[in-house]
């Protein structure tokens, strides 16, 4: 749970972004620059890094973020950022044959609760009746 002045509140998603055409080009050492990237542009956007994965095409990552967090804005600016950055760094990606984009457009981004819909449901429903 986090908090502010009037608040609290508990906002986590799982986010997976592909390369694009699903090009295996993402290794140990791409990926901690991927992630120092985005701890990097984090604070901007009041989010918080929980946790950080890869495979060769894809990155798993688990991330919290405050209500008023704009999370379109943070995805297209990471991902703007990062593809600049690593397309500079590592100037092998650039050649292969995938024009501009690092990153596919496509992305997928899950709420991550700590429970499961039916146990809220269950826990809202229940509200109120002990003063019954």
């Amino acid at each position: 749970m986090e908090t502010n002045n009037h608040s609290v509140f508990s906002l986590n998603y799982h986010l997976v972004m592909v390369t694009k055409y699903r090009r295996k080009v993402i290794t140990d050492q791409i990926s901690d620059r991927l992630k120092e990237i985005f701890t990097y542009i984090q604070p901007d956007y009041n989010i918080t890094l929980k946790e950080w994965n890869h495979d060769k095409d894809h990155v798993h990552i688990l991330f919290s973020a405050h209500p008023k967090s704009e999370l379109t804005k943070f995805l297209n600016a990471y991902k703007s950022a990062s593809s600049r950055l690593i397309k500079k760094e590592y100037p092998g990606i650039r050649s292969k044959p995938w024009k501009e984009a690092f990153w596919s457009q496509s992305f997928c981004l899950i709420s991550a609760g700590g429970v499961t819909l039916d146990v809220l449901k269950a826990y809202i429903e229940t509200q109120g009746e002990r003063e019954r």
